[in-house]
């Protein structure tokens, strides 16, 4: 499974637009793509403009997919004036290491 988590600090005036247009970009990559099996938006609890996204997919192939669906580049294109800053620089890449596989479909 590949694991994209990308902290964002929203520009105030548009987070709650931001939010928006995230979660129809969160709900279609989980209804429309065989290859996105998670994707979380997390608001933080100490700053409500910083937004978390925790994606899971089933390897780094179906998220260059996601990259490339209709519903992604409308949000892309929509919100990327938005963001103020990635704190921790670019989202990241990773691998989930538990729960295993098999226990995502239960």
């Amino acid at each position: 499974m590949y694991v994209i988590i990308a902290p964002l600090k929203i520009k105030e005036e548009f987070t709650e637009r931001f939010i928006e247009e995230i979660l129809l970009d969160a709900q279609g990559s989980v209804q429309h793509e065989p290859g996105c099996l998670r994707f979380d938006v997390i608001r933080d609890g100490d700053d409500p403009n910083k937004i978390w996204l925790y994606e899971v997919y089933e390897d780094e192939a179906a998220f260059q997919a996601h990259m490339q669906t209709p519903h992604f580049i409308r949000w892309r294109d929509t919100t990327e004036d938005w963001v103020a800053e990635r704190p921790e620089g670019k989202a990241i890449g990773a691998s989930v290491l538990w729960p295993p596989r098999e226990d995502w479909d239960e």
